[in-house]
């Protein structure tokens, strides 16, 4: 009995208390370097995606204990091990032309880069309509409407 509790206390210490306590729908991205995205909340439910792609934004939709249902920005949906989850906030750049990135929250201000579709950043802090967003070493501001993984109006600091 002492053993099976340490073992349920050492769980939960493992994961993120963030992300037992939130109530989805909320933004993740991938912790890992690689997570398998399953048909049900447990390991002997059928691999359906090995994500390779380490901080790719998700959309957590529903929970259950140790697992998360999640939504990728393709749309797929499938449960993920929680642990494999991090609350890093994190946008990839929608599909079409490349996206320009501000040096201020202004479309008029100077254009620091473009970032192509598919290109992953990690938000700083969002509001107005714009997110600060860091791509390696280069950062700026981007619409909040050329990116997913962040929903509209929504507030970040």
């Amino acid at each position: 009995m002492r053993r099976g509790l340490l073992a349920l206390v050492a769980l939960s210490l493992a994961v993120p208390a963030v992300a037992q306590d939130k109530k989805p729908p909320y933004w993740a991205s991938i912790a890992s370097g690689e997570a398998m995205m399953r048909t049900g909340p447990g390991r002997n439910y059928p691999g359906i995606w090995l994500y390779k792609r380490r901080d790719l934004p998700i959309r957590v939709v529903k929970t259950y204990p140790n697992w998360r249902m999640i939504e990728d920005p393709e749309g797929t949906q499938g449960w993920m091990l929680v642990s494999l989850l991090s609350d890093r906030r994190t946008a990839i750049v929608k599909p079409g032309d490349p996206r320009p990135i501000h040096a201020k929250a202004d479309g008029a201000s100077r254009v620091r880069f473009n970032a192509e579709q598919g290109v992953v950043g990690h938000i700083e802090h969002c509001g107005n309509g714009w997110c600060h967003i860091a791509v390696g070493k280069r950062e700026g501001y981007i619409r909040v409407s050329d990116i997913w993984g962040v929903s509209e109006g929504e507030v970040i600091d």
